[in-house]
């Protein structure tokens, strides 16, 4: 009997590296493959390629497989970055890692493996794949500090079916010791963070070689000018760093001088970015979520008043929900507690227990 051959989408870090070793050791076909989505020669770019590339290399020798290059960068441009620019310039906060795994990693990189003769793909994600009425679904893996099926509730069953997620059962710690035990060479490297074609940048630095940032008014919430913004593209909802505004002398009396201001609502028809004194300021604050473009993993939506749990951001707690209204692809939830900046552009995320049921953009969000 022929060994399955899985392609591994390997990135140069210590959770893809480890992920290729496990399949290795469980008797796969294993050959590695390096994708790479972004070109040095866009403006602002810090995307570590070259280094990272290297070190998937270094690490497939010591395993023994092949690790192959592939060059997604047109790919990724049209399919990812802009889509994520043209949200920028409609108000919104998209996330490009859900689009990239959705586009890129599940459906492109997939059909390559497939080319080179793979039966299955498998990545270094931290999720767990299930059957649940004879359909592979999505489930929250052990290490529920490193959850990633935020950023993959876009994938279909079909797409899950010929994946693979052997950090499932494993927690980051466990995943460094195994590399360590090993000697890989990324064992103790850094998980990246934030957007990758950013780097270690600010993100307005970056996106304003991108975007045309168009300065306008900052108000509070009585609408009074208390200063300029560098544009609204610069902002996302609740940011505290980077406003500008330290404390100001009319508000003295408020004994309040010295708290952080919060950005808590952009304008686009005016220009203008509102913003508060308290980080739970009811401007900040929503307890009704809408979200459209709904996709559900198992193409069954959820009904109205379903008790569900619920994200609606990377690495947030769950929170608990119910269903309130359901028309065509949009869904509206109410959350028991309100939440926190809450933001367009964003995905709502739901959950039935450790079942991922899918999620759509938040498209609307009020009391």
């Amino acid at each position: 009997m022929n060994k399955k051959k899985v392609v591994v989408g390997m990135s140069g870090g210590v959770d893809s590296s480890v992920t290729a070793l496990l399949l290795k050791q469980q008797g796969y076909e294993v050959t590695g493959l390096f994708m790479r989505n972004w070109d040095y020669g866009i403006k602002g770019s810090q995307c570590p390629n070259r280094i990272e590339f290297e070190d998937a290399i270094k690490v497939g020798k010591l395993l023994g497989i092949e690790v192959k290059g592939i060059d997604f960068v047109e790919e990724y441009r049209t399919k990812v970055f802009d889509v994520f620019l043209e949200g920028l310039k409609k108000g919104l906060t998209p996330n490009p890692d859900i689009l990239c795994n959705r586009e890129i990693k599940f459906t492109v990189f997939l059909n390559e493996a497939k080319k080179m003769g793979a039966d299955m793909i498998a990545t270094g994600h931290y999720a767990k794949i299930e059957m649940h009425n004879d359909r592979h679904v999505l489930s929250t893996p052990k290490d529920d500090t490193k959850d990633q099926t935020y950023f993959l509730h876009a994938l279909s069953s079909k797409q899950l079916s010929q994946a693979m997620f052997p950090l499932a059962d494993l927690t980051k710690k466990e995943v460094r010791e195994i590399a360590k035990a090993h000697k890989l060479p990324v064992s103790d490297k850094k998980d990246s963070t934030g957007i990758c074609f950013i780097g270690k940048q600010k993100f307005d630095e970056f996106i304003t070689q991108h975007l045309k940032a168009i300065p306008g008014d900052i108000i509070d919430e009585s609408g009074k000018v208390i200063g300029k913004h560098k544009g609204l593209i610069c902002y996302t909802l609740g940011q505290r760093k980077g406003i500008g505004i330290g404390g100001m002398k009319e508000t003295e009396s408020a004994n309040h001088i010295h708290n952080p201001w919060y950005a808590a609502k952009k304008d686009l028809e005016n220009n203008t970015l509102t913003i508060v004194q308290d980080t739970n300021h009811p401007l900040l604050m929503n307890q009704n979520v809408e979200a459209s473009h709904m996709h559900w993993v198992l193409d069954e939506p959820a009904k109205i008043g379903d008790k569900l749990m619920a994200q609606v951001r990377y690495r947030q707690q769950k929170q608990a929900c119910t269903v309130i209204e359901i028309n065509d692809d949009k869904v509206i939830v109410k959350f028991d507690q309100p939440q926190r900046a809450v933001t367009s552009g964003q995905s709502l995320v739901l959950y039935d227990g450790e079942f991922c049921l899918g999620g759509g953009f938040i498209s609307d969000y009020f009391n």
